[in-house]
């Protein structure tokens, strides 16, 4: 059931009519992107900024901001999205999902066996761009916002100001292993919390009671006892150590 007809994008008119009767067979997620195979195609959904997909009872009264249900036996799969900047949009199975414009030009999965040290330092050969906002560059790598790109690059031991070329290859293999470390911790701690975000049964991550400098400018550092710094890198606000972190 759908209570509107538009998100980022327009929602898929003929939706309920491709989904009745079918059976999710596999979740998958590139990206951002969660991608559901019901087997005659798959439906791609992306939260936006404030958007959550929540498991609740069938019955449950919808709120104001819930706009797309999806039933299943008892189980309601829910999208709320307050400022509609999601988007829930349908990939006919005939059609590569990989060649799909919003997914094609998505870069390395940080946690895929693909990326490696050896592949972080030949990417990054030859860029003068700080490694900070490289590590953000969804063309090259995905899933390393902000807060774990600062995580870790303190973790790392290294300025996040460093061009990225002048990272030598037995550094890149010690921040390979704290961007999947980080990520993995965060994995395990149920996410981070920032604002309204929640998990599918409402509960909240608390990833962010480990951060090491994200937030915490002007604070003690918890290795070395100097205080946290802050710096603007490509519009986002980076925090580190300089005690700890060397170029």
């Amino acid at each position: 059931m759908q209570r509107c007809t538009r998100l980022r994008y327009p929602l898929p008119e003929d939706l309920p009519q491709l989904l009745t009767g079918r059976t999710l067979r596999d979740v998958g997620r590139r990206g951002k992107y969660l991608l559901l195979d019901f087997g005659n195609g798959t439906l791609l959904i992306h939260l936006g900024m404030s958007g959550s997909l929540r498991i609740l009872p069938c019955g449950t009264v919808p709120q104001k901001h819930d706009h797309l249900d999806l039933e299943f036996s008892g189980t309601l799969l829910r999208l709320r999205d307050p400022r509609r900047f999601g988007a829930v949009l349908w990939i006919p199975a005939d059609v590569d999902i990989s060649m799909h414009p919003l997914l094609k030009p998505l870069g390395i999965e940080p946690l895929s066996e693909a990326f490696t040290a050896q592949w972080l330092f030949s990417a990054t050969r030859g860029r003068d761009l700080a490694i900070k906002p490289l590590l953000m560059d969804s063309h090259l790598m995905v899933g390393i916002g902000n807060i774990y790109a600062s995580e870790s690059l303190f973790r790392s031991g290294i300025d996040p100001r460093t061009p990225a070329g002048k990272i030598s290859l037995p550094r890149h293999m010690r921040l390979v292993a704290e961007i999947r470390e980080t990520l993995r911790d965060a994995i395990a701690a149920g996410g981070s919390s920032l604002r309204d975000f929640i998990h599918s049964d409402g509960s909240s991550g608390y990833f962010q009671q480990q951060y090491f400098v994200y937030g915490r400018d002007g604070e003690a550092c918890r290795i070395c006892g100097k205080a946290i710094r802050s710096l603007r890198q490509g519009q986002r606000t980076t925090f580190f150590c300089g005690h700890c972190q060397r170029r």
